[in-house]
């Protein structure tokens, strides 16, 4: 697929929208009282989140108008939307760190997460109100569906992680809705505010569909593949802590004997030593799971380009296009 753009054009469109989301965060949340619910809301907003959500927000815009100039404030509903559900995440997860700094229920308390997660979530819907469009009702529709739905993938994501059998299909389905549908929505309500038509409406959803699932199946085969002290992963991460992955779901269906006991075990005790690592690679790839997994990522990057060829402004489009290259880190 032919891309009229560089990576380096992409990288210096991306950096100007991602100083500008920075410099309309920090307008946000200035009020200094009370505390204990403003400070922990900053203190996650100045994080080091790469934006990406807000940014495609901002390019659907421009595809579909010309110009993202009334879209920052959805750009910022979206991007506030993220992060609330990242700190009630943290919550669920018991995790520590989040960007590499203490999440907010370890630097505070419990109590101040849930509260400040509860008013993003309102400061969201305040900031889409905000943007300037006669069709607020449907960027609201939007955020709601988006929460709802992410709501459910967590909730599918809670279950399978009790679950001793759980299928490709009941991982596709999460991740679809608890990473998927937030990406196709930041795309969704960038064209609501570009005034798009149904057509166009409907080619931004699908490219944030596809590029929603390779992504995260990208990051499931990156995972098993690391090489040690690159890329901040421990190779087989995710083997090592039995979660449920694309590649160790696939496996189960494609393997036999005592290569699906194997398989089976990580699941039942929720993980594996590290030095198996290696064998379970191996059988990735006897299986031929990880050439199935890089024909699912690209054949899914080059569906979503496919869908905003079509878009009415080319300098849009084309930037959308070097972003979903960008995250599939494929040259160009």
């Amino acid at each position: 697929m032919d891309i009229s753009v560089t990576l380096e054009q992409v990288e210096q469109k991306y950096r100007r929208y991602y100083n500008s989301i920075n410099d309309a965060l920090e307008q946000c949340f200035t009020k200094d009282s009370p505390a204990s619910l403003y400070e922990p809301v900053r203190y996650i907003l100045s994080g080091k989140g790469k934006r990406i959500r807000p940014v495609l927000t901002l390019l659907a815009c421009e595809a579909v108008s010309g110009s993202s100039d009334n879209a920052m404030d959805t750009a910022l509903a979206i991007e506030i939307l993220h992060n609330f559900t990242l700190v009630h995440d943290d919550i669920m997860d018991h995790a520590d760190l989040r960007h590499g700094r203490p999440t907010i229920h370890k630097q505070w308390d419990t109590t101040a997460a849930i509260l400040s997660g509860d008013v993003m979530i309102a400061y969201a819907y305040e900031c889409a109100l905000h943007t300037r469009t006669d069709r607020h009702n449907e960027l609201v529709h939007i955020l709601n569906d988006a929460n709802i739905t992410i709501c459910e993938g967590q909730a599918i994501d809670m279950n399978l992680e009790q679950s001793k059998h759980a299928t490709i299909a009941d991982y596709l389905d999460m991740i679809a809705k608890k990473t998927g549908r937030l990406i196709s929505a930041s795309l969704e309500a960038g064209g609501i505010v570009g005034n798009a038509d149904h057509e166009q409406i409907g080619k931004l959803v699908l490219f944030g569909n596809k590029i929603g699932q390779a992504f995260q199946v990208q990051d499931d085969y990156l995972d098993i593949m690391a090489e040690e002290g690159k890329s901040g992963k421990v190779p087989g991460g995710d083997v090592i802590k039995g979660k449920k992955t694309y590649l160790l779901l696939r496996s189960l269906e494609l393997s036999t004997g005592k290569e699906k006991e194997l398989l089976q075990s990580i699941m039942d005790k929720n993980g594996i030593s590290p030095d198996r690592v290696p064998e379970i690679k191996e059988i990735y790839e006897r299986c031929g799971v990880l050439d199935e997994a890089r024909q699912l990522i690209n054949n899914n990057t080059e569906e979503a380009l496919r869908a905003v060829d079509s878009l009415p402004y080319q300098e849009g489009r084309e930037y959308l296009k070097g972003i979903a290259l960008k995250l599939m880190k494929r040259d160009f």
